[in-house]
């Protein structure tokens, strides 16, 4: 009886799936190609042979403190297919600009100098977006976007651009009239790995068995632990200033750049916020080349501030 009460209260509470970093051990990490295979043949409702994760960072041993402010997941799919899954928890502005440029990015890469542009491969930017977008209220959980002919919508241009997008807090939405039930199933674990519902999905699908296995393996990791606490407390800090009467400010400041609108609506959350942590996400984010205006939205730093950071 008493080694049942200590098992029972070493047990950790689960980690959110959907905090990015927690979200890129388990589907990027060495080891989890058949987890990451069947989400993504849900997601992508084609046949999937093999699953490359090797290009992604091996976050759990990294400091926590150094963590920036996105991360994702790449895949190489079938040695052809290039897939970048993006989880965004929260809605820091600009989302199709900046899916559009992760895609452009992805893309660009799989060339080099002394190739020809028929070694191009084709490249999917997967966003799941823990909000609902502005301007996709129409449309369902699942979207799928390609370039088409605008008279004829059924003529497409190439196959080798795609963007999918998955809102979360639609998937509660007209679910009878969803026919891809095995990707609502794994949304199901995201949203909530713990309920009764996900319980239930387990006994039909051992992917998403395997995936509430690693879950609990990395909720128990103290690493992974700082990590989702770091992250967390960085999401508050985005949601704060976004949800706060200084949110149409923001916007507007970000369609001007660094005037004085924006200075001044972010003026309060700067005070409320951790400006050595701010300092961090900026530095990780110039490491990675990102552009100087995307980490001042981001950060809430000015231009100025961003670019003295060594």
């Amino acid at each position: 009886m008493e080694k049942n009460k200590q098992l029972t209260s070493s047990k950790k509470k689960l980690l959110s799936p959907k905090i990015d970093a927690v979200f890129q051990v388990l589907f990027g990490e060495i080891g989890s190609e058949e987890i990451t295979k069947d989400f993504l043949k849900a997601i992508l409702n084609e046949n999937i042979t093999s699953v490359d994760l090797s290009r992604n960072p091996i976050l759990r041993r990294l400091n926590p403190s150094d963590k920036m402010g996105i991360l994702d997941v790449i895949a190489k799919i079938d040695n052809k297919i290039t897939c970048n899954i993006e989880m965004q928890m929260v809605d820091i502005g600009n989302i199709t600009e900046r899916l559009l440029y992760y895609w452009s990015k992805a893309y660009s890469r799989n060339i080099h100098k002394s190739e020809d542009y028929g070694s191009l491969e084709r490249t999917i930017v997967i966003l799941i977006a823990n909000f609902e977008i502005k301007g996709l209220e129409e449309l369902k959980y699942f979207s799928n976007w390609k370039i088409i002919e605008t008279e004829n919508r059924e003529i497409i241009l190439t196959n080798l651009l795609e963007l999918d997008i998955i809102e979360l807090p639609k998937i509660y939405k007209n679910n009878k009239l969803n026919k891809n039930l095995k990707l609502l199933d794994w949304l199901h674990f995201l949203e909530n790995p713990e309920s009764n519902e996900v319980l239930k999905i387990m006994k039909e699908n051992k992917s998403i068995e395997k995936a509430k296995e690693k879950l609990e393996e990395i909720s128990n990791d103290e690493v992974m632990q700082k990590i989702a606490d770091w992250k967390e407390s960085y999401y508050r800090e985005q949601a704060s200033i976004r949800t706060s009467g200084r949110k149409e400010g923001l916007e507007e400041g970000l369609k001007e750049g660094l005037k004085e609108g924006l200075k001044e609506g972010l003026k309060e959350g700067l005070k409320k916020g951790k400006k050595e942590e701010k300092l961090q996400i900026a530095r990780n984010l110039k490491k990675k080349n990102m552009d100087i205006n995307f980490i001042s939205e981001v950060t809430g730093l000015s231009v100025d501030e961003i670019q003295k950071i060594n």
